[in-house]
């Protein structure tokens, strides 16, 4: 893992480096309590600068392709992250979702 950024311990992140300029996120959790406060959408800002400053141009990511993910697949929209194939040795799944975009 190249980056894992607290969230004033009501979240956090991590950003994989895949190669020279094209990242991962890895994993971002946000404390169940703190859900619909929008500590994600901070999380993910302060992610996409990180991964700028670790001089990355691309990140992409993988995430469920069921109801249950949908709010984290309107999150990740709302921020510019589109549909995209698989990536970084992931292959086709049906539960899978992959989404990237230029920082």
């Amino acid at each position: 893992m190249t980056s894992c950024t607290p969230a004033s311990g009501v979240g956090c992140g991590a950003i994989k480096r895949i190669d020279g300029t094209h990242g991962e996120i890895k994993s971002m959790r946000t404390a169940y309590e703190r859900r619909r406060d929008g500590i994600a959408s901070l999380l993910l800002t302060h992610m996409l600068q990180e991964a700028k400053a670790l001089g990355l141009v691309r990140l992409s990511l993988e995430t469920g392709s069921t109801e249950h993910f949908e709010q984290a697949r309107k999150l990740y929209a709302k921020f510019g992250f589109e549909p995209c194939g698989p990536f970084a040795g992931y292959g086709p799944d049906p539960h899978s979702s992959f989404m990237t975009r230029t920082i």
